[in-house]
């Protein structure tokens, strides 16, 4: 039965600093370094065919840590239909002065609501829009010849996939928590049915 492993990268210099990060490539923490490492030993011993991030070196810096200290060799596919929800005009900003600015509600809005994005960028339903096809096309294309599949990606990109294997709607898709450099493992039917799903915590 195929594996879907997903992990969202390790802490961002912009997480850290509590600012919208989006597609603006900051590097890893060293809190990020180390949560890459956490999630390569809890990957140590399991198997996989080939490798998926984003275009965005926080996720390939992730996966890079990720297979070397579990010894992975794989062939590795970027695309960045897997990058990070786009933040338009927040990028850069800080969370809670920009909230300071526009105020609580208007700023979770932006955060937290399916459909609503912020000025300029994506709502989560357009990053849905961009990471689904890719999902179902490449890798479910991958699971259906019965390979096992690594992806090291972001929030908002796993999330909205977890969102389609898990069967959860919009409001349960937004209160979804992926914690950095936490593998999610799926076993999935090759025609892309969960089987069963575990969190290595």
């Amino acid at each position: 039965m195929p594996t879907l492993a997903l992990v969202r990268h390790g802490q961002s210099l912009w997480n850290l600093e509590n600012r919208f990060t989006g597609w603006v490539d900051v590097p890893l923490t060293e809190k990020g370094i180390e949560e890459a490492r956490a999630a390569g030993e809890r990957l140590t011993g399991m198997s996989f065919d080939v490798a998926y991030t984003s275009s965005l070196i926080r996720a390939q810096e992730t996966l890079r840590i990720i297979m070397e200290v579990a010894g992975f060799e794989l062939p590795v596919i970027r695309d960045q239909a897997l990058n990070e929800r786009h933040y338009g005009d927040l990028q850069g900003l800080n969370k809670a002065k920009t909230a300071e600015r526009y105020g609580d509600d208007q700023v979770h809005t932006w955060r937290r609501s399916y459909a609503t994005p912020p000025p300029n960028g994506e709502a989560l339903r357009d990053t849905a829009a961009r990471t689904l096809p890719f999902f179902e096309r490449a890798i479910l294309g991958d699971i259906a010849q019965g390979k096992d599949v690594l992806v090291a990606a972001h929030g908002n990109s796993n999330r909205s996939i977890v969102m389609q294997l898990d069967g959860l709607d919009e409001d349960e898709g937004m209160a979804l928590e992926l914690g950095t450099g936490v593998p999610h493992l799926y076993e999935l039917s090759e025609d892309g049915e969960v089987q069963d799903k575990r969190i290595l915590q």
